[in-house]
């Protein structure tokens, strides 16, 4: 189950637009009270008060949908959260996001033991106020809840992981007139990312002809190891000269031993998912009919309901396209880097841990 921030903008709009909402921290005096909303992922409107100075006034804030993605993004069900760590201590308006949403019905505040680490003792401290979804179990709405089981529960608090990218060198020059920067670099990391984790399992990696010219580092990103110079060195697309062709321009193709083809990857990071299914789809068409490609959209966490909507159109449903968010990839990017994860240690149904299938039951039906 993922949670969105459309989710998140839904329940806080649904709870009473004439109440105001108390912060948990019985010691804070402020209050918040939902005004509206820019758009179905925010961002979300809101004023503030506080009943004990400038005789109650009110001032405006604005909860905005970067801020509601990355707690969103970070939500797993019935696992506390720290908003702090989440956010890094950034937005002065966290705290309004946290007291509104603790009020929706599928979360509770609770305050969890905290494990502490010296030397080779440990004990368990009271801990700091986390924000827990428990969808399974909604309370009122509108009513701040306390979740025992969350407040029981101990929490050891070990670094989060990293990802670290050389430089890229992007110039204008090297991009189409309406490509971004900042998108196209982006794109190139993830990518750049997918050759790695491929390169761990035992994969060779195809990626797409324009951008084997970018400088990573002190390399191209043609030149890096495990990235194949000529798809026609692929023995399993020795005959299918159509389909070598359409290939070209596909961000990212896993190869394993000659014949199979682990994983076809589009990166939507600015030219649109219809764009990418379509190059997909044209090489399904054209290519080898092996039974276990996955055929994969990968993209920002926030487009996960624009893939899964496009994936499910009557044309492209014949891939059983697989979503592969950019945090999963990350994830196992990092975990492939510290864990040196090998493809003697996991097999290729690994994978299917981190991509999500798009195809609705209906759609399956």
């Amino acid at each position: 189950m993922k949670l969105t921030a459309s989710n998140i903008v839904k329940a806080i709009l649904n709870l009473p637009r004439d109440q105001w909402f108390e912060y948990i921290n019985e010691k804070t005096r402020s209050q918040v009270k939902v005004k509206s909303a820019a758009g179905p992922e925010g961002s979300i409107y809101v004023e503030r008060r506080n009943p004990t100075k400038n005789s109650g006034a009110a001032s405006t804030a604005t909860l905005s949908s970067a801020m509601i993605w990355r707690i969103a993004n970070a939500y797993s069900p019935n696992v506390p959260i720290n908003f702090d760590r989440v956010l890094a201590g950034s937005y002065n308006t966290r705290s309004l996001l946290e007291a509104l949403l603790a009020h929706t019905p599928e979360f509770y505040w609770c305050i969890p033991g905290r494990i502490e680490l010296i030397n080779n003792s440990s004990e368990i401290k009271r801990g700091h106020k986390h924000i827990v979804w428990m969808p399974g179990s909604p309370h009122q709405n509108g009513v701040l809840t306390e979740s025992k089981t969350g407040s029981d529960q101990a929490i050891s608090e070990i670094p989060t992981q990293t990802i670290i990218y050389d430089s890229l060198a992007i110039t204008e020059k090297l991009l189409p007139s309406e490509m971004n920067i900042d998108v196209k670099r982006r794109h190139l990391q993830i990518q750049i990312a997918l050759i790695e984790i491929g390169l761990q399992l035992g994969f060779r990696t195809w990626i797409a002809h324009n951008d084997k010219g970018f400088q990573y580092g002190e390399k191209k990103v043609g030149e890096l190891e495990g990235v194949i110079a000529r798809l026609s060195d692929e023995r399993v697309l020795a005959s299918y000269e159509e389909a070598r062709v359409a290939a070209n321009l596909i961000d990212c193709i896993w190869f394993k031993n000659g014949k199979l083809m682990p994983a076809v990857m589009e990166v939507e990071q600015s030219t649109g998912v219809t764009s990418g299914l379509t190059r997909m789809k044209k090489f399904q068409d054209l290519g080898p009919r092996l039974a276990d490609i996955r055929w994969v959209i990968v993209a920002a966490d926030e487009d996960r309901e624009e893939v899964i909507r496009k994936a499910n159109t009557l044309q492209f449903q014949s891939m059983n396209t697989r979503y592969f968010s950019y945090s999963a990839v990350e994830e196992l990017y990092s975990l492939c880097k510290r864990r040196k994860i090998s493809n003697k240690a996991v097999n290729e149904e690994f994978l299917d841990c981190f991509m999500e299938p798009c195809l609705t039951e209906f759609s399956l039906n």
